[in-house]
């Protein structure tokens, strides 16, 4: 059975550096859940866990029939503001937009989805496992940085990669993208690694 790390797969999309960089990210299949509210709140937390839930589920099924073996890929975050520009999440917390995300191989179809859902919700009833779906995401041609440090300091890393994007000839396009490369609940505050990305597009094209 062929083993496979997906993060090694896409090595420019889960190993950005403290500079800025492009990259050009290709339309890959993801589990995904929305939702809006605060990310320490337990409307998100449900949402997160079911996302893992199904995610392994999914992972294990694909083992067991002897397609493949494969780490679960990071947790990835999309996020904005209602009623406002898309590259910016707004100041309240509990009018945050997302869509939480987690990478699929190429195997994954949505009949596997649905039956793990199915198998998952026997098991751990949750509200959030009926909004989950295999989603495909195309962002293009996108700017991204490694953050280093809590989650609270993100403004500072952001700032620079925006500044990057305007002196590289281009703008953004797409929503705050997020990749979190470390585990919150096992990383001290200043270790936590996080990828911070936007799609963008040439500012001559305005």
């Amino acid at each position: 059975m062929p083993k496979t790390d997906f993060k090694k797969v896409h090595k420019n999309l889960y190993a950005a550096g403290a500079a800025p960089a492009l990259v050009d990210v290709p339309e890959l299949a993801f589990l995904a859940i929305d939702g809006v509210g605060d990310p320490d709140g337990p409307v998100y937390r449900e949402a997160v866990e079911a996302l893992y839930g199904v995610s392994y589920g999914v992972r294990f099924g694909l083992k067991r029939a002897g397609v493949l073996e494969y780490p679960v890929m990071p947790l990835e975050g999309l996020w904005w503001g209602a009623g406002e520009r898309q590259d910016l999440p707004a100041l309240d917390r509990s009018t945050w937009h997302w869509t939480m995300l987690v990478l699929q191989p190429p195997q994954v179809d949505a009949a596997l989805v649905a039956e793990t859902v199915a198998a998952t919700a026997r098991k751990r009833p949750s509200g959030s496992l009926e909004r989950i779906e295999l989603r495909r995401v195309a962002e293009g041609p996108s700017a991204q940085v490694l953050h280093v440090g809590p989650y609270h300091d993100e403004p500072a890393t952001r700032d620079r990669l925006m500044a990057f994007v305007d002196e590289s000839g281009y703008r953004i396009s797409g929503k705050h993208h997020e990749i979190y490369l470390s585990n919150p609940t096992r990383t001290a505050a200043e270790k936590l690694k996080t990828i911070l990305r936007y799609a963008v597009v040439s500012a001559a094209a305005d």
